[in-house]
């Protein structure tokens, strides 16, 4: 199969799997907090990888000649910046709904270009300022401005999106130094179950038994979104430029909001739908006309 054809596969396949765990995520904190659900997927995702890397990537990591430093500093941060967006991310849905958080979460493509200038001084196209100013038009359209509690959630899934947005920035560039999918999917996972564990045991009182009432839902999570989404992500990432690639990714707004709509009967207005139009707009114009710019008139 041809390989830019395998990484569209792949970023299809994880925006659905994102897409649909915004609902398990939902449904995980019936009798648990978010910092003890997020205990849970991380280790089972570390878990889920793991014979993976001991079969296929292991040796192939002994015998390359790595910057074992670089490499450990890298992975550390990415564990970090996962550990803190997706805490974030599950104390939103407390607060708000699944389609709220999963739209709010891909503002992270329209985040990137101003991390990129800001940071590594690389130009910003002019197509993201007015992609900014739809996606602020649809934040108002579809957050409830009158709800304090639906607001503060609706904020937390836009910073949890600024975490997303380093988190794909730093895959990027640890790929290109040390190109071991597996590995880095799961030694972020790992490194995110360690940060979390602290949070969970200062403000939160984890029981075994309510763990295992919300098993089903860290399963699905851990395994599917934490393990594999993350670990197609990668595969994503090596062989499609970020633009497209973010275009599919941005799509697990739009599943979240299905899913959410056929499992929990979380109803959306005309006018939410309005504002979720207005985002995904946004995100798609943000990453199109650059690539149209380029092809038309031959910009670098």
């Amino acid at each position: 199969m041809n390989k830019n054809v395998f990484s569209l596969i792949c970023a299809i396949l994880t925006s659905i799997l994102w897409g649909s765990a915004f609902v398990a995520q939902d449904m995980g904190m019936d009798f648990i907090g978010p910092h003890t659900f997020n205990v849970g997927r991380f280790l089972v995702g570390f878990l889920t990888l793991l014979p993976f890397f001991l079969i296929f990537e292991l040796k192939k990591i002994k015998k390359k000649n790595i910057d074992n430093k670089k490499a450990f500093v890298y992975l550390v941060l990415l564990g970090f910046i996962l550990g803190v967006g997706q805490a974030l991310q599950q104390i939103s849905l407390i607060y708000t709904n699944v389609a709220n958080t999963g739209v709010f979460t891909i503002m992270y493509v329209l985040i990137v270009p101003f991390i990129s200038y800001f940071i590594f001084s690389k130009k910003i196209h002019w197509s993201v300022w007015p992609s900014v100013a739809f996606c602020v038009i649809g934040g108002l359209f579809l957050s409830e401005l009158k709800n304090i509690s639906v607001r503060y959630g609706d904020t937390l899934g836009i910073l949890s999106a600024f975490c997303w947005a380093f988190h794909i920035i730093y895959i990027r560039k640890t790929i290109n130094f040390f190109n071991f999918p597996i590995t880095i999917a799961m030694s972020q996972c790992f490194v995110a179950f360690l940060f979390t564990i602290l949070p969970m045991v200062i403000y939160e009182n984890p029981l075994l038994t309510n763990i295992f009432k919300d098993s089903y839902e860290i399963l699905y999570v851990g395994v599917l979104s934490s393990g594999l989404a993350f670990l197609l992500q990668t595969y994503t990432l090596q062989n499609l430029t970020p633009a497209p690639a973010a275009i599919i990714f941005s799509l697990e707004g739009v599943f979240a909001a299905v899913f959410a709509w056929l499992i929990l009967d979380q109803f959306l207005n005309e006018i939410k739908l309005f504002g979720i139009f207005l985002i995904l707009f946004a995100v798609i114009f943000s990453q199109i006309i650059p690539i149209y710019g380029k092809k038309n008139y031959g910009r670098n």
